[in-house]
């Protein structure tokens, strides 16, 4: 184990200490945000379909830019609106089709939207109904809406809007939305989600008020989308930072020139809803004679801004989340699920925001680490991996892979025996538990690796605590660990990658493959 700056160093070198910072307060936003919600429901008189953008449970996204913020602080603001809220849940057949993943937990859409409904039943709120658009029977989503189906979810599918977006006479009629199955529900307020974006919540909404309209239901649309912060300057990092997280999808934000021109008030929006705008200002005024809004910004009812309190913190949060997704992308090119396009986007971004990579703390760390133990194994055949953490007062610790154990394995149980203050020279893990599980791996699973990868060295560690008193003491501080920023110089596997989710760890990588083998990165 080592400890390459310790927080004492750090302070000596007139740095600010990395122990926990919050600047967002969470009450106050709430508070706001519901009050907001509730005023736009007023100007309708029967129903108002609210579109939540961004992640409804943990999002992460949200936490790591603003720090404080509590993940599911809207499943929080759901929980004020229950009793006068339905909620339906939008998933892009494609999407299923082309098993698109959400990174904070490595989840297909599909299997994101389904644990979206286990995480709501938790709240004791449920899903009114699934809706999957842009259905063309693609046989993924069939099997996906059979298994919601088989389990008593209401499962709706609405195929692509004929005339979309070019012809509003042909979308605003029995042809287009009138083509879509209504959706009942009981309550003023309609929360349409879905797992990301390009979901089809917005033509969900508009089929939704297409219909409610010919039944002479008067009901409203409004939208709830966290980012880009429509009321902090357009080059603030928290919205330069959004740009970064969407750099795949080309999102990019600029100034609301309708919201500008109608009121002499600059205003931050994103580049799809500037070019939606026109045309959903129009099919308002063909459903309904009128338009609710004026401009993108209009539209949104995001009180955001209200829960930020140290805007010096906030800053700072974002140009690391910027540098974290340069590091997403080099990954995701690396393993062939983004483009070059992506990667050289988030590098514009950076230079944009005047960071480098190096400014993640962890990042050099982890690269010497795997640079040491290359020159201590020279003349060795291998990969050499390093890992290095950042703890919330500022200590680093660092992990290195060896023929025992990965990296991650290594840099979890180093944590642990620091924060435990367990001696280096007291084993967590006897060697029998080593030896039996690395035999079984071989001689049973007939695995391409003996070493323990991070959940089977967890796994290992709690059988090691029923009789290991420092193990024991070890594992308690596991909860210590959550938030905590980590780097390594090698693509972890996913017995890995998988551990370090659960642990809630912050994790980049270096582009390099951890194995020789593709399965065992695939």
């Amino acid at each position: 184990m080592q400890k390459v700056l310790d927080p004492l160093a750090r302070l000596e070198a007139g740095e600010e200490s990395l122990a926990r910072v919050r600047g967002f307060d969470n009450e106050k936003y709430l508070e706001e945000q519901a009050t907001a919600i509730f005023n736009r429901l007023s100007k309708f008189d029967d129903k108002l379909y609210l579109e939540f953008g961004g992640k409804l449970l943990f999002d992460y996204h949200a936490a790591r830019v603003l720090p404080g913020f509590d993940p599911n602080v809207k499943m929080r603001l759901l929980k004020r609106l229950k009793d006068e809220s339905d909620i339906i849940l939008c998933i892009y057949a494609g999407d299923i089709e082309r098993k698109k993943i959400r990174a904070d937990f490595g989840l297909t859409y599909d299997r994101d939207s389904m644990k979206l409904i286990d995480d709501l039943k938790d709240w004791d709120i449920s899903i009114s109904a699934v809706v999957i658009t842009r259905f063309q029977d693609q046989p993924s989503a069939v099997i996906f809406k059979n298994k919601l189906e088989r389990q008593g979810v209401r499962v709706y599918t609405h195929p692509f809007t004929k005339g979309y977006p070019t012809d509003v006479d042909l979308i605003v009629s029995d042809q287009g939305y009138g083509a879509n199955a209504y959706i009942e529900t009981k309550n003023r307020i309609v929360v349409v989600t879905g797992p990301g974006p390009g979901s089809g919540k917005l033509a969900t909404c508009l089929s939704q008020l297409y219909h409610e309209h010919k039944k002479g239901i008067k009901a409203g649309y409004a939208k709830f989308e966290t980012f880009p912060v429509w009321d902090l300057p357009l080059k603030h990092p928290v919205n330069i930072a959004y740009e970064a997280a969407t750099a795949d999808i080309k999102d990019y934000n600029m100034i609301d020139s309708y919201h500008l021109d109608e009121y002499n008030l600059p205003a931050v929006n994103y580049n799809r809803d500037m070019e939606v705008f026109p045309v959903i200002k129009r099919i308002f005024h063909k459903i309904i004679g009128a338009s609710f809004y004026h401009s993108p910004t209009d539209m949104g009812v995001n009180c955001i801004s209200s829960g930020i309190f140290d805007d010096a913190v906030v800053q700072e949060a974002s140009k690391q989340e910027i540098i974290r997704r340069y590091f997403r992308y080099k990954y995701e090119y690396m393993m062939g699920l983004v483009d070059q396009e992506a990667v050289q986007r988030s590098e514009l971004i950076m230079e944009e925001v005047g960071v480098k990579s190096r400014d993640r703390i962890v990042v050099e760390p982890a690269r010497q680490a795997a640079k040491e133990l290359q020159e201590k194994r020279l003349g060795n055949k291998g990969i050499f991996c390093g890992a290095a953490i950042a703890l919330h007062d500022g200590t680093i610790i660092i992990g290195k892979n060896s023929p025992l154990m990965h990296a991650a394995s290594s840099l979890v149980l180093n944590v642990l025996k620091h924060l435990a203050k367990v001696p280096e020279t007291i084993p967590l893990l006897s060697d029998n538990i080593i030896t039996f599980i690395s035999t079984l791996k071989k001689d049973i699973l007939r695995s391409g690796t003996v070493s323990l990868t991070l959940d089977e060295t967890l796994i290992s560690l709690s059988i090691s605590a029923a009789i290991n008193p420092a193990a024991k003491l070890a594992m308690e501080k596991l909860t210590e660990i959550k938030g905590c920023e980590v780097h390594m110089t090698h693509v972890p596997t996913p017995g890995d990658e998988a551990g370090l989710r659960r642990l809630g760890l912050n994790l980049t990588t270096d582009p390099n493959l951890s194995s020789k083998s593709f399965y065992e990165i695939a």
